[in-house]
């Protein structure tokens, strides 16, 4: 050791060591819980004094840093720190560092004056950590204080440091150890002690029982946890128990030993032989009135004043990178736009799409936007040379030899385009009415799989987008979804024209035995006037729940048919105006989000307000309005929110068909899709449309009497 005789004594200051989880978590916090919030925050970091040689003084944080109650790693000591989390870079740069290391020395300072820290030795172990998180980039730019109170006059060294296996015997270093170990457990996670040497060995304490102790001594030993590996300088905690003791005990001292107690253990054995310790002059600052200096800003890497930054981009997992920037857009509508937006209910939906076309690729892309993560296409074509243009997840290779199949092609781009989304494709043929099965066995197994594979599905999503090319491949889908109580958004293209609709959502059958507390109530206050006249319904200016909703089938007085029969080329294919699938299928998406943030789900009420009134009405969801209907005409660039009851004839969600369906299974679809006619005879539609034709029959020889 270099002759260090009457010198000041220096200081290994610490250096920050903050591990990966520390970020992760804090990334998570800012966008969950602090947002804009940039109040200081309480953290905890711990230090060793077990690190081998070489190794600096370093202060640690971990991603458990942000919780207090899970404590610190065992033969570790607790630092308390307050975390500045900055909103801009440029509050970061601009941030009163003066100012913000002085509060921390006058607090430090009124626990040391008022006794406080005497009763509390983990008071003088604090630390400072301003940050910007840049969470588009990953990049975190921090800056560490370590606040230390600075002695008069310094602490001046009387002789040289020695190491204690070389200042005591061992079987004195032996008995410290035994000691030390007695503390530690009666006081666990303290890093400040006193020391009195007795007949048969030492006891050491806190520094509360210094008068009993000392009683006054000239000549005394105190030790703490020594994080510093160095053989001549001490770690940066004694800086602070230092100013206690001069403010209290030092006009009474004429020496002070101090123990810079090191505690290791390597290849199983255990030493502490490798502690310093130090004999030195302080002097009191009892008389001082005002908070002396202090300093404490860590230097960065090149060993300058100056904070430091950490790039975690190229550490992370992709994919793992991927999932968080994918949920930052959306998080941050919760900071200031819409803080009651759950975003988690919206990823954990899982969304079945009907259709992986035109639509079907639109409705995707946009579930993916909103953060949705299961998805589920079910198709069974291929991709032709004129879908690309159009399908927004296929490209011009997808439709070579022959074409590959959209479903399963769709659900791997959705994966490309974002490896955490849980997208799988099915390829096979929704049966239709109109459309015969066949007689013969293979025909009819085929469609019963078929039909059996669709069940499953729509039972295992909570969401059904009904996104196909014809009218009548929507039939069993809304009938199963009716059935089994499932949401579903559907979205239908003409050329300049479009409709996206939400299906009323039946209620339970538990449910449906009881009246909603808005039918009770009208019907209590219902008068007997009214109860004698016709009862007819009037759904201007008025609420429709959202189990009296309509389907997509509802306002048709024809059951579905074969719409391909005797069509042109141009009446095959859906011919419409490009910008149309991308309009139809935003507005699909954002009206499921919409419904989600609904507090009453699907069983939200749609706005049936006249004219322009839902424009300035009070929503209930909080994104707005929930309606039943938008239709869309792009050639005059307009929308309209119509709203409509279910109908007690139709031939897809009435509870004839729906009781049919339950009770006849199979059978009741097998007629359906084979037998013309046979939806409208099982509703009563075909009545309804005899008695319609004899009235204007009824009309016509009225009018002709006349």
């Amino acid at each position: 050791m270099a002759n260090m005789t009457d010198c000041l004594l220096q200081f290994a200051p610490f250096s920050s060591a903050l591990d990966t989880g520390f970020w992760h978590k804090l990334s998570e916090n800012k966008l969950n819980l602090y947002r804009l919030d940039d109040k200081p925050k309480e953290i905890t970091g711990y230090y060793y004094n077990g690190d081998p040689s070489g190794m600096p003084s370093r202060l640690c944080l971990e991603f458990d840093a942000f919780d207090k109650s899970k404590g610190i790693p065992p033969h570790c000591f607790p630092s308390n720190g307050t975390l500045f989390n900055t909103n801009t870079v440029d509050d970061f740069k601009n941030f009163d560092k003066k100012i913000l290391l002085q509060d921390a020395a006058q607090q430090m300072w009124d626990d040391i004056v008022s006794g406080r820290a005497i009763n509390d030795p983990s008071l003088l172990s604090k630390f400072l950590l301003l940050t910007y998180a840049d969470l588009k980039k990953y990049q975190y730019y921090y800056w560490f204080a370590f606040p230390a109170i600075c002695l008069i006059e310094g602490a001046r060294l009387i002789g040289q440091p020695v190491l204690l296996d070389q200042h005591w015997a061992e079987s004195k270093v032996d008995s410290f150890k035994s000691a030390y170990d007695a503390f530690s457990k009666e006081h666990p996670g303290i890093g400040f002690f006193i020391i009195k040497e007795l007949d048969d060995g030492f006891s050491l304490s806190t520094p509360k029982c210094w008068k009993e102790y000392f009683n006054n001594q000239k000549k005394v030993s105190i030790g703490f946890c020594d994080p510093c590996t160095l053989e001549s300088n001490p770690g940066w905690p004694l800086r602070n128990y230092l100013a206690l003791i001069s403010y209290h005990w030092g006009d009474s001292l004429d020496e002070l030993e101090v123990v810079c107690y090191r505690d290791r253990t390597r290849e199983g054995k255990r030493s502490i032989g490798h502690s310093v310790v130090l004999r030195i002059k302080i002097t009191s600052m009892k008389e001082q009135t005002v908070c002396p200096k202090c300093v404490g800003w860590e230097k960065n890497s090149k060993q300058k004043l100056a904070p430091r930054m950490v790039n975690l981009s190229s550490s992370m997992d992709p994919a793992r990178l991927a999932e968080s920037s994918v949920d930052l857009n959306l998080k941050l509508m919760r900071w200031r736009l819409m803080p009651s937006l759950d975003l988690d209910k919206v990823a954990q939906t899982r969304c079945l799409l009907l259709g992986a076309g035109t639509l079907g690729c639109n409705v995707a892309r946009n579930l993916l936007g909103w953060g949705v993560r299961n998805i589920t296409l079910v198709d069974n074509s291929r991709i032709s040379y004129s879908n690309p243009v159009r399908q927004s997840l296929f490209d011009f290779e997808d439709s070579q030899a022959g074409g590959k199949l959209k479903a399963e092609t769709a659900a791997e781009k959705l994966k490309k385009i974002f490896p955490g989304v849980n997208a799988v494709g099915h390829e096979f043929s929704i049966p239709m009415p109109g459309h015969p099965v066949g007689t013969t066995d293979e025909a009819v197994e085929r469609v019963k799989d078929a039909v059996v594979q669709l069940e499953q599905l729509i039972s295992s999503h909570d969401v059904v987008f009904l996104l196909m090319d014809t009218r009548e491949s929507r039939w069993l889908p809304t009938v199963i979804a009716a059935s089994k109580r499932k949401l579903v958004i559907n979205a239908a293209l003409g050329f300049d024209t479009f409709m996206v609709v939400r299906h009323g959502l039946k209620k339970t059958k538990e449910e449906e035995q009881i009246k909603t507390t808005e039918e009770v109530s009208e019907a209590e206050g219902a008068t007997a006037a009214a109860s004698a006249e016709p009862k007819t319904t009037n759904i201007l200016n008025s609420t429709i729940y959202g189990h009296q909703l309509g389907c997509y089938f509802c306002n048709d007085v024809v059951a579905p048919g074969d719409s391909t029969k005797d069509r042109t080329l141009d009446q095959q294919c859906t011919v419409s105006r490009p910008g149309m699938s991308m309009i139809a299928a935003a507005l699909a998406v954002e009206l499921l989000v919409s419904i989600l943030q609904h507090p009453s789900g699907g069983y939200a009420p749609a706005d049936t307000s006249s004219k322009d009134d839902h424009m300035t009405s009070q929503a209930s969801s909080p994104l707005g309005l929930v309606p039943h209907q938008i239709r869309g005409f792009l050639s005059r660039f307009h929308n309209m929110l119509p709203a409509s009851i279910a109908f007690d004839k139709c031939t897809a969600c009435s509870d004839t068909i729906i009781n049919a369906y339950e009770t006849e299974g199979f059978k009741f679809l097998q007629q359906a899709f084979n037998e013309q006619g046979y939806l409208e005879t099982v509703t009563g539609l075909d009545k309804l449309k005899e008695d319609i034709n004899m009235v204007e029959i009824l009309d016509f020889s009225d009018d002709e009497s006349v």
